[in-house]
Parts: C-alpha cells; structure tokens; sequence
C-alpha cells in the first residue's frame, strides 16, 4: 500500500466508520434501504442500532441481527459477591486442595451456563478453612445462592424388595423416602455422575415447568433396569438428601429420557437444570459472606472513570498540537480512530469491562502517543540532517519502530504473564491493555503513516 496512500486512507477511513456503528449507541433508530437487487425477492436493508447497538439486517424476507453492547463486570454493573467456606471434614487432608479446586469447576460451570458475563471465581485458604470466592454480575442475592448454594447430589432410589443396593439405615435416609418407599428402600447405583445433560420442559397439559434428564449410555442402562423392576412401583428422585419427585413407573423406560415434575417456578426448574448440569459438588459449601454492589455504583464509577478517560484524551490531543502543529493533529486523528477501533474491538469479542479493564484501556492510549512521539522525534532528525519532507517520513517510520516494537513486545508478554496466572481484575486488565497496545501499533505505524502521506506538503 506504499505507493496507494489515498487507497489505504479510504480503508481507514471506512473501518472507522463501521467502528463508529458498533461503538455509538443512537436513541432513534435510522431505516436505510437498498434499490432492489435482480434475482432477490426482496431489497437488502438494514436498521443502524437503537440503544444497545443492534444491528438488524433484512436479506430476502430473512432477519438478521447482531448485538453488540458493552460487557460490565461486577464493579460497573452491579451484582453479587458470596464468600463460601468448603467442609472439609470428610475428606482426607492430602485430597482437600483438589477437592477445592473440583468445586471451583462445578461452580464454573454452572455460572457459565446461567450466561453470566464474566464470573470470577477465586480459591483461599484462611488458617484451615477452604474458601471460595464468588463475583456474579448482574445476578441478584437470592438468585446467586440458589445457584451456587445447591450441593446437585442427584440420586434414585426403589423399595428394597424389588432391586439391589445397599440397605440404608432408616435414620440415615433422605427426607420423606421412607413415607414413600418404606424403612427398607434401597438406594440405586443411578446418580447424577450418570447424567448427560438437563433441561426445562413445560408440561403440554398444565404449561407447569419441569426438569428434563437424559441419561449416558451407561444411565440409560441402569435407568432401563430401575423401571423394569418397578412398573407399577414409584421411583423416587433425591437432590441433596431431599425427595423433590416420585412418579410411578408406568412401563419400562429404554430411552434414557426421565422427567422431574414439581412445584417449581420456571426460575426454580432453570436454576435446578442448571444445578444438575453443571455437576455435583464435591464438597458441602456454606455461604460465610454476601455483598450486594448496587447498579448505581456501578454507573456512578463509570460515569466518572469515562469522565477521566476524555478528559485525558483532551489533553493528549492539546499536548500532540501544540509540540507538532499539524502532524500533531493528524497524530490526534489517528489516535481518535485507534479509540474507536479498540472499543469496538471489545465489544466484538467482547471483553468485559471493569474499572481495572478501563484502567488497562487508558494507559494504552498513552502508549500509543508514545509511539508516535518516537516516530515524530526520528522525523525531526532526518528534516535536521537535510533529508526532504517524503524521505523523513519513511525515514522516521522505518528507524523509530525498533524501538516502537521492542517495548510494545515487553509490554504484552507482561500482560501474558499477568493474564495467565492472574485473577479477576487483574486478568481484566492484562487483556485490555494487550488489546490495546497491539492495535496502538496498527495506528502508529499504519494510520498515522498514511495520513502523513496523503496530507504531506513537500
């Protein structure tokens, strides 16, 4: 593109623009239409996004959408924090650190298959206690403790009579199985191990909620078993030592498919499907400690971390013009469109944002008019050794991105290393500022280059 400058300013100039289309939300949305295209039924249109940046697409009678809002975590968006505590005392003391970690993955996964934006899940060990420690943005108390509160110890059980296991001691049995089955019931060797996914039904003739399981080839073997042992018979279905359902078997069941039917709320049956999904809990946990942060801190600290940002900017861009004149504007000019860019980068992936996250954002920006101070510098030395206008450019460009280059690299292996064997916000951090300071080399190199070229005067 060395010899097609105003080419590749267009270029420029329309990712920005697409940018610009994903980055802003518009309170109005803006209908725009194409002329009608031989050989499709219908005109290509497209809506430019209302609040929320959606973009809706019209493609021959078929609709199409992309949402591209912005991902906040726990400090922006409000949420839950809950402080857990393992027991145990159960298991030996050389399995302990393993059995933690196996929680943290059943939590994991749970809060991953509630959709949560970006949960943040910590292990601590506080003298001999086994802690976790759970963010959950947007997901209010009672919602959070539902979730992560419930052990999922998925279990079946028949009257002794009928099938094998081991005998139970009636005082030890889950609540309510022996007014069901009798002091002799029998637990099966089905468990939720067994369990290959669960799901929420709704009941085709009453529209209540219900829990759908299906079984591994393995479950689906010994759930076949468990009903042609019991046609006519309840089964009864334990979750966490409690009878939550036990339907009569009505004839053998072969295809691995059964059904939890009780009085839930839809929320109930979706936090309970996810329960069983997500796995069982190795160990008991008890909630120690739980915090709500508010929406409105949240929005507050944005509002004031924005603030700062433009505020910075401003002053970023007063600094380039006044030291530079009008490479300092097209500098400015090229640092607007790398800001554009990297907010729609982090809406695209999309990164979630917290004020660490900003924070990792802000200073890349700053590295990126370090960049181009280097290449202005080098610039000012070939103008001084006598070289003209074009040959300072390449010039400046080709001798300052050593430099350029070398510490950007230093800069994102240390944001590898802090991603990697970081935490929370600090992970957060790492990954904006890499975003950051790679695309703070495209601007440098590439945009600012281009527009020197295009606006330069001999």
């Amino acid at each position: 593109m060395k010899n097609h400058p105003r080419l590749l300013f267009w270029i420029i100039l329309l990712i920005g623009a697409f940018a610009v289309i994903i980055d802003l939300p518009i309170t109005k949305p803006v209908h725009i239409e194409t002329p009608k295209i031989p050989g499709i039924n219908r005109k290509i249109s497209f809506n430019l996004p209302i609040y929320g940046s959606t973009i809706d697409f019209y493609f021959n009678n078929q609709h199409i959408f992309w949402q591209f809002p912005f991902k906040k975590g726990l400090d922006l968006a409000g949420g839950t924090s809950v402080t857990l505590r393992a027991n145990m005392q159960k298991i030996p003391k050389d399995q302990r650190q393993d059995a933690l970690n196996g929680a943290k993955l059943v939590l994991d996964n749970r809060v991953n298959l509630l959709g949560v934006s970006e949960p943040t899940i910590q292990t601590a060990q506080v003298g001999s206690d086994y802690r976790l420690i759970v963010d959950l943005p947007g997901i209010n108390v009672s919602q959070a403790v539902s979730l992560i509160g419930t052990t999922a110890q998925l279990s079946f059980w028949e009257q002794g009579a009928s099938g094998s296991g081991a005998l139970r001691n009636p005082n030890t049995l889950p609540i309510g199985v022996p007014q069901i089955l009798g002091v002799d019931a029998k637990e099966t060797n089905l468990t939720g191990k067994d369990l290959k996914s669960a799901s929420v039904v709704f009941d085709p003739n009453t529209g209540k909620p219900q829990i759908q399981l299906v079984f591994t080839s393995s479950g689906t073997d010994k759930f076949a078993d468990i009903t042609k042992n019991n046609v006519g018979k309840p089964v009864v279905i334990v979750l966490d030592n409690q009878v939550i359902s036990y339907p009569t078997v009505n004839e053998p069941i072969l295809t691995g498919n059964a059904v939890i039917q009780g009085q839930f709320t839809t929320d109930q049956a979706n936090t309970l499907a996810i329960a069983l999904q997500g796995g069982s809990l190795p160990v008991p946990l008890t909630i120690l400690a739980q915090d709500s942060i508010g929406a409105t801190l949240g929005q507050s600290s944005l509002t004031k971390s924005l603030l700062a940002g433009v505020l910075g900017f401003a002053i970023i861009v007063i600094f380039m013009i006044v030291l530079y004149g009008i490479r300092g504007i097209m500098a400015s000019g090229a640092l607007l469109i790398y800001t554009i860019l990297v907010l729609a980068i982090f809406k695209i992936i999309p990164v979630t944002l917290t004020l660490a996250g900003i924070a990792g954002f802000i200073l890349s920006i700053g590295m990126a008019v370090d960049a181009n101070i280097l290449i202005f510098e080098r610039m000012k030395e070939e103008l001084r050794a006598g070289k003209d206008y074009s040959s300072a450019i390449e010039l400046g460009f080709s001798r300052a991105w050593s430099s350029i280059r070398d510490s950007n690299i230093s800069t994102l292996i240390t944001s590898f290393i802090l991603f990697k064997f970081g935490t929370g916000i600090v992970r957060g951090f790492a990954l904006t500022l890499a975003i950051g300071v790679i695309i703070s080399m495209f601007s440098a190199i590439t945009i600012t280059r281009t527009f020197l070229r295009v606006f330069h005067k001999k």
